[in-house]
């Protein structure tokens, strides 16, 4: 696009030039007050106080199902929809439906990366590894159930499936009817002449599925198991397996060890050998990226992998477009281009973005259209805090929300940038491990962080904007079609470790905001891709005619 098509338009009402504060909490929902929503048990004074402050600077959005880009209504947003249609401003097909569309379509079949990982079919075994769950997160089953038909019938003559254990986006304990649905599908490729079997496996928190780099064990546990066959339990079947891996104390899905699959002599029924063809078929990209680094590249020192076997590999997704990984895919992604980020850089906005380690890649990556890297770095500066390793987030649930803060109030305060975009991860993090105490800290945690920034936004006499990406913390119990807590036969409640369907609160303010602006009425329906579009008017000016809709309106007093 030429310097021209990048000028945005100046707002006729709003002026230019106020500092705005971007603030994102991620899993942080809005649902009924009761002791399982630890927004609500938590003490946060600053998001309370957004909340009952002026009814027309607070609303809610949508941050899942359609409003993301997601098929239907009971897809549970994530971080990296969340984030593309916060940056983006439009609403873009997004994994799961990405990959409905090309296996309805069988267009799966048609492109590049297809075409090479049938290359090793004649003679080769096919390994499928991902996530066994109906979930739609990370991965979906039914997805996998068509994906093993459609290679069955284009000629893949072998085939190994590495399952992952669930238990975080759905109900611990569901892995074993998984695996039995699994295992009826190959069966019946069995039953075509197809040599179909499960080759190895282990729960996802405890075997390939980290990222972000947080602990490379994860992923060499998984490699063992996968690519080396070894692993420190061996079972004649998937279902002995994970029936006997449940068994042990305090197991769950989650966490369920690494495990391999044998045959009557002891053997690995399934390890990843030269000319074999993989195919990673998670559509989500964040827990994937580690692996996918592990399979292609040749210079590789993050574990000694003992056998880099010659494959053909590739994603469902390419994970990265920036590291083109990896640099073979299925489904291409979708085409996001022109995000506001990038339009306000054209504009002369100077922006921060800043989160730790687990969440920095969706206020920058994810943010930017899955583009890594600056639009101008004379123009931005992007800071990433480690995140705590080792540990799970319970252990320290205040995460870094303070340091994360005081960025934001370093930059806020230097006057150097025109937006300052943060995330502040604790509540999704700390939601995930399912401890309901924890996670009650980390609420406050970030309550405190959003204090800091916006007590920095006035004194610049700057406006902030207060969102989040979508429903964690707000409801931690697993609950009955009539929206009671599900009891177990002890008494106590099933806790919930996965995101929500509910709608995340959006508020806006600072002494920069003139007291005309409000939310508009008439976008009841509105969801996370309209922020785009507010925060362009903030900044003075008016969205491109695509984006979705603007959420405030400006009342002539």
């Amino acid at each position: 696009m030429g310097s021209t098509g990048w000028k945005l338009r100046d707002h006729p009402k709003l002026a230019k030039g106020k500092i705005i504060a971007m603030v994102v909490l991620d899993g942080w929902g809005e649902a009924s007050p009761n002791q399982y929503n630890c927004i609500h048990v938590a003490d946060t004074p600053t998001m309370d106080s957004l909340k009952k402050g002026a009814p027309e600077k607070w609303r809610l959005v949508k941050a899942h199902g359609t409003a993301v880009g997601l098929p239907t209504e009971d897809d549970m947003g994530n971080s990296e929809v969340g984030h593309n249609a916060l940056g983006a401003g439009r609403i873009y097909a997004q994994g799961a439906k990405l990959v409905d569309l090309a296996l309805a379509s069988g267009k799966i079949y048609d492109g590049e990366g297809f075409k090479y990982i049938k290359e090793c079919f004649a003679s080769g075994t096919l390994h499928l590894i991902g996530l066994l769950s109906d979930g739609g997160v990370h991965s979906r089953l039914d997805q996998l159930q068509l994906l093993l038909k459609g290679v069955g019938e284009r000629g893949a003559k072998k085939i190994r499936v590495h399952i992952l254990t669930d238990g975080r986006d759905v109900l611990d304990g569901s892995s074993i009817g998984f695996v039995e649905t699994l295992e009826n599908e190959l069966s019946k490729l069995r039953e075509k002449g197809i040599d179909a079997k499960v080759a190895s496996g282990g729960g996802r928190m405890c075997v390939t599925m980290d990222r972000y780099e947080n602990d490379w064990s994860v992923v060499k546990r998984g490699w063992d198991a996968q690519v080396l066959g070894e692993a420190p339990h061996k079972f004649k079947s998937a279902l002995e397996a994970v029936k006997k891996l449940r068994e042990g104390p305090k197991a769950d899905d989650q966490y369920l060890p690494p495990f391999v699959i044998v045959d009557d002599n002891g053997k690995a029924v399934g390890p990843i050998v030269d000319g074999d063809a993989v195919v990673t078929f998670n559509f989500r990209a964040d827990r994937m990226v580690m692996l996918a680094k592990a399979l292609e590249y040749k210079d590789f020192d993050k574990f000694d992998r003992v056998r880099v076997p010659k494959i053909h590999y590739a994603g469902m997704l390419q994970y990265d477009g920036e590291l083109k990984l990896p640099s073979h895919y299925l489904v291409s992604p979708p085409e996001i281009e022109r995000t506001s980020g990038e339009y306000l850089v054209h504009n002369g906005v100077r922006t921060f973005a800043c989160s730790e380690t687990v969440k920095f890649g969706h206020v920058t990556f994810f943010w930017n259209g899955n583009r890594s890297g600056y639009f101008n770095p004379e123009m931005e500066e992007y800071v990433e805090i480690p995140s705590d390793s080792g540990i799970t987030f319970n252990e320290k649930p205040k995460m870094k929300a303070l340091e994360i803060a005081e960025k934001a109030r370093d930059a806020i305060l230097s006057r150097k940038f025109d937006q300052v975009r943060v995330n502040l991860p604790n509540g999704d993090m700390v939601g995930h491990t399912g401890d309901i105490k924890a996670t009650i800290v980390a609420c406050k945690a970030a309550d405190d962080a959003v204090k800091m920034i916006l007590d920095a936004v006035e004194q610049v006499g700057g406006i902030y904007i207060v969102t989040a990406d979508h429903g964690n913390a707000e409801d931690m119990v697993k609950r009955d079609k009539k929206g009671e807590p599900i009891v177990d036969k002890s008494g106590n409640v099933s806790i919930l470790t996965s995101h929500t369907l509910q709608p995340v609160p959006i508020a806006i303010g600072g002494p920069g905001l003139a007291p005309s602006v409000r939310f508009r009425k008439d976008l009841p329906n509105g969801g996370l891709a309209n922020v785009a579009a507010t925060a362009m008017n903030l900044h003075g000016f008016e969205a491109p005619p695509d984006y979705e809709p603007t959420l405030i309106e400006v009342v002539d007093t």
